[in-house]
């Protein structure tokens, strides 16, 4: 299904209360290797915003502070890094539009040089004619120049456009390819056997009052959905356990806005009004509704300096997200798992460079610690290459086995995506003075997500793994008392309609 970005007008809402609950302590796994670290070259810079918060701005309206000495002295290997992830970068344009760049920026500090020195020469006494002769120079060099500049502006948005576009620098243990050579790292639990006829979430659903697709398909469109009785108390019990025990390990919580400028999209490396955007952008402003809260959180430190003692910044942010799940078509699309609106927990983490591979094993750990609590079987995945998406230099996905579908179903990710982000969000830190970095400069941080709860695909998997032959689905004990003390979800044998 090809769709170009939507348009619509809607308000965000956001619903959280905490309760506490049980901590439970993380397991260790997975060994890291670094990779040499990149070369700092430039800092970002980005456009302050319009007066008129609502106008379109058309242009490029923001720089990423990309190290482009880096990529044509290393040009193999980032032709080699392209390659491995599909990616349709440019990366000869890059580099031609480079070097062109920099011919005009010797020309453009060459004439800046010849006006200077005309310019001294026409402070001493001089006769009138050989003034004018300086003035016609003068003149000549001014409008050189001008023509120069105008083109070196030009240059910089077009290498910025393109360069935009090559992906971040992929860790040498991902494996390369498709989804196929996605490897296994590790496996929780088994399968739960059954000795009567499993049924899927819709048909429990349907038999439980738990949703309504087919209202939400009139007043919505397909792929919405109304939850009701228990489920509403499962969605927000899921909501308030996931918040609380991340909140147990350090982390911060948020609710975020829902809507936010395209531009802050893009910085996180999405593309909002791509082909096959997931994206739904808002006729008429330059705004878009949020398909993670992954960009509001990385937005919120945007073109700053953070102290490095301020350092790790850890956030757990709760949001209704937005997808439109343009090219999904094949894909699983019935009931919850692959819909247009949903309520999500995302982890986020802003560390020093040298820190983002452990704390995106500790990442990783919170989810198979969740879901480890609740009794799903699933199994952690290390993402391949072409799976990876631009920003993310490793990427490790869980599933969890869903007996109503009869397959596994991503359930979380968990992204390192090192100075990516950062750079486009102008996102730095300054070391301390005892830091052997050298005094007064700045670095970028490295950025982090990873999901703790997707509340539909959690409903998939407590509905289907947790049914009762008699029809009812058990509770896991870890969210009873989020749900008011409810432990069986049971047929109500009533009906509103007549």
């Amino acid at each position: 299904m090809g769709l170009q970005s939507c348009s619509l007008k809607l308000s965000p809402f956001s619903i959280l209360s905490r309760i506490p609950i049980t901590f439970l302590p993380l397991s260790r796994h997975f060994n890291y290797r670094r990779p040499p670290p990149l070369i700092v070259r430039a800092l970002s810079s980005a456009a302050a915003p319009s007066p008129d918060e609502n106008k379109v701005v058309k242009g490029p309206q923001w720089k990423a502070a990309i190290d482009f000495k880096w990529i044509r002295d290393n040009k193999e290997a980032v032709a080699a890094n392209i390659k491995n992830r599909k990616s349709n970068a440019n990366l000869d344009l890059v580099i031609q539009l480079y070097d062109k760049l920099l011919n005009v920026q010797k020309e453009v500090e060459r004439l800046r040089a010849e006006r200077n020195i005309v310019a001294n020469k026409m402070k001493g006494k001089l006769e009138p004619s050989e003034r004018q002769k300086f003035i016609e120079e003068g003149k000549n060099l001014k409008e050189g120049l001008v023509a120069l500049e105008e083109d070196l502006l030009k240059l910089t948005d077009e290498l910025q456009q393109e360069a935009q576009c090559v992906p971040n620098v992929t860790h040498p243990d991902v494996p390369a390819g498709g989804e196929d050579c996605s490897v296994v790292r590790k496996v929780v639990g088994k399968p739960r056997e059954f000795s009567f006829s499993v049924k899927d979430h819709v048909q429990l659903g349907k038999d439980l009052d738990l949703f309504d697709f087919d209202a939400a398909a009139e007043v919505s469109g397909s792929k919405f959905y109304y939850l009701k009785n228990e489920a509403v108390m499962l969605e927000m019990g899921l909501v308030n356990w996931a918040v609380s025990e991340v909140m147990k390990k350090g982390f911060t919580p948020l609710t975020t806005p829902e809507i936010v400028r395209s531009s802050v999209v893009e910085k996180c490396g999405f593309q909002p009004r791509g082909t096959n955007t997931q994206v739904y952008s808002i006729e008429g402003t330059d705004q878009c509704l949020i398909g993670t809260a992954e960009i509001p959180v990385g937005g919120i430190h945007m073109d700053s300096i953070l102290a490095e003692s301020s350092l790790p910044l850890k956030y757990v942010a709760f949001s209704h997200c937005f997808r439109t799940e343009a090219g999904a078509a094949g894909a699983a699309t019935r009931g919850l798992y692959r819909v247009h609106q949903f309520s999500k927990v995302e982890m986020f983490i802003l560390c020093r460079p040298e820190e983002s591979d452990s704390f995106h094993k500790e990442l990783i750990e919170i989810e198979e610690d969740l879901f480890l609590s609740l009794g799903l079987h699933f199994k952690t995945i290390d993402m391949a290459t072409e799976d990876l998406g631009a920003p993310a230099y490793r990427k490790f996905d869980i599933e969890a086995w869903m007996p109503g579908l009869g397959r596994y179903g991503e359930i979380s990710s968990a992204s390192n995506c090192t100075d990516y982000q950062s750079r486009r969000l102008g996102i730095r830190y300054r070391p301390e003075s005892s830091s052997p970095t050298k005094k007064g400069t700045t670095q970028f941080v490295h950025t982090l997500n990873a999901t703790a709860c997707a509340v539909p695909r959690m409903i998939v998997c407590l509905l289907e793994n947790f049914q009762q032959e008699d029809g009812s689905v058990t509770i896991p004990e870890p969210l009873r008392p989020f749900m008011g003390g409810i432990k069986v979800i049971a047929p109500k044998h009533k009906s509103v309609y007549v």
